[in-house]
């Protein structure tokens, strides 16, 4: 009996083997008629239900004959409360109350309203009065870090003493992190974006293709790859889906988009530089100007953009809660800007640089430089970029040599896309990779595959990582891979081979 007096030893015997019992009939037990409801489904209007929730302990705190439980799945948690009473005895809560956080448990419990609003829970108007509790999977008493440490805004309780965890502390222990609201948020964000990426391109008449990444020859014509043994040879993880993208333009699918992951070997430790990550790339044929291609790629934007906002207002408001930013603001048609406008506004802002600098990495957004309301826009176009800092297939300006059919976009400052008309003729693109030292026996398939009429044609390429800065900040950059890996980091989740 667990009110009968006696010692420590044999109460704590007996709540182990109660909690044993628990998850036995949990486990063993099928109910045919036992329907597990959602947290984010409990609201006033299941006020007075008997209802069955599988959920982790998120927090316990008992006091006197009750305990307060909040029960969490993933971004949504409610308040449950443990009574001594009818349906209650002391020893289920002080057994509830001895629940290990990060537990799995299954419960049974009246949803009631509460004449005050809940605001530490997402579900603010309801709580639930727990009669039954079961134990799923207990988690170990001692966790690597507090989730509600991981969510805390930085800054925020610093003069109570209250902690905060550092970036290394999340990446050691990232299934725990992963768990946090703000983590839930930011990966179902990011599956909205690949959503929205596609489903708006195949309306557009797109045909999604999937490209080798292991490949002859470094697609960008740069130092930035990861070579890797190949039988007797050697080979090199793609840095982009570049050439695989124009060759199918060649063959005439006219459309193509591609979801999939992109490797740089570059070695820096910034928040712009990881290892690998989900490249968003497009490309098409067009008509009479490669502007028709920045017009799809930038309402293609837009459509995603339009898309977070109606219908990932949740996911918005449970990141901002940790990462504070301003409601993001674009517009339709999407702001373009020749590459001299943005190094003249940079200038008159007081930032030194060349007439051929590459700008992306040497100042704050030039849309937004002078006055935040100059354009009233958080995402725009900067085109005709200097052909000396462009990759080699990228068609030069035929008015001026100097520049190229090349364009990036950015968002809140942060260049999100890259993009160009392409070289598609033969000589010209040997030329051009001549001028870069580029092996062209590596490449000779791909330069081989514009002998045979090539349309013109142009693409872009991106991060789906990066379209995030829509609803966030760039302080949680690096957390939105699922285990993101850089030149101090491999991504390792010390996985057995």
């Amino acid at each position: 009996s667990f009110s009968s007096s006696g010692s420590k030893q044999k109460a704590e015997m007996c709540f182990e083997v109660i909690n044993c019992l628990c998850v036995c009939v949990c486990v063993c037990v099928c109910e045919a008629d036992r329907v597990l409801v959602k947290v984010q489904d409990l609201t006033p209007d299941k006020a007075d239900q008997l209802i069955w929730l599988r959920a982790r302990v998120h927090t316990s705190r008992a006091k006197g004959k009750q305990c307060f439980l909040v029960l969490r799945q993933q971004q949504f948690n409610v308040q449950a409360l443990v009574a001594v009473g009818d349906r209650a005895s002391k020893q289920m809560v002080k057994f509830a109350a001895n629940i290990n956080k990060e537990s799995i448990v299954d419960v049974e419990a009246v949803v009631r309203k509460v004449e005050q609003k809940i605001e530490s829970c997402s579900q603010q108007d309801v709580e639930l009065h727990m009669e039954r509790i079961f134990v799923i999977s207990q988690a170990e008493p001692r966790l690597p870090l507090q989730l509600e440490d991981a969510v805390r805004p930085d800054g925020e309780g610093e003069e109570e003493g209250r902690a905060t965890v550092n970036q290394d502390t999340k990446l050691d222990n990232r299934v725990i992190d992963l768990r946090t609201t703000t983590s839930q948020a930011v990966f179902r964000l990011q599956s909205g974006v690949c959503q929205l990426f596609r489903d708006t391109l195949i309306n557009k008449g797109f045909v999604e293709i999937q490209t080798p990444k292991i490949i002859s020859a470094a697609s960008e014509g740069g130092a930035n790859v990861f070579t890797v043994s190949y039988f007797k040879t050697s080979a090199y993880l793609a840095q982009s889906p570049q050439l695989y993208k124009q060759m199918c333009i060649c063959a005439d699918f006219d459309k193509v988009f591609c979801v999939g992951p992109v490797f740089r070997a570059e070695d820096s430790n910034t928040h712009r530089h990881l290892t690998e990550f989900v490249g968003l790339d497009i490309e098409m044929a067009f008509n009479y100007h490669y502007h028709e291609v920045i017009d799809s790629i930038t309402d293609t934007m837009v459509q995603i953009f339009k898309g977070l906002r109606d219908n990932f207002q949740t996911e918005i408001q449970t990141v901002n809660k940790q990462y504070p930013s301003e409601p993001f603001k674009f517009l339709e048609p999407t702001l373009r800007l020749e590459y001299t406008e943005g190094v003249a506004m940079l200038r008159e802002a007081g930032v030194e640089m060349g007439d051929e600098d590459d700008l992306r990495f040497r100042a704050p957004n030039p849309g937004t430089v002078n006055s935040s309301s100059k354009y009233d826009t958080d995402f725009y176009v900067l085109d005709k970029y200097p052909l000396a800092v462009r990759p080699f297939y990228t068609m030069p300006d035929p008015n001026n040599p100097k520049y190229s059919n090349s364009y990036d976009m950015f968002m809140r400052g942060e260049e999100i896309l890259s993009g160009a008309q392409r070289i598609h003729d033969a000589q010209l693109l040997t030329e051009r990779a001549q001028h870069h030292q580029i092996d062209l026996e590596k490449i000779k398939a791909y330069i081989d595959s514009f002998r045979y009429g090539a349309p013109p044609h142009g693409g872009g390429g991106g991060r789906s990582v990066d379209c995030l800065t829509e609803p966030t900040s760039f302080q949680v950059w690096r957390g939105r891979m699922l285990v993101p890996g850089s030149a101090q980091r491999p991504p390792d989740l010390h996985v057995p081979t």
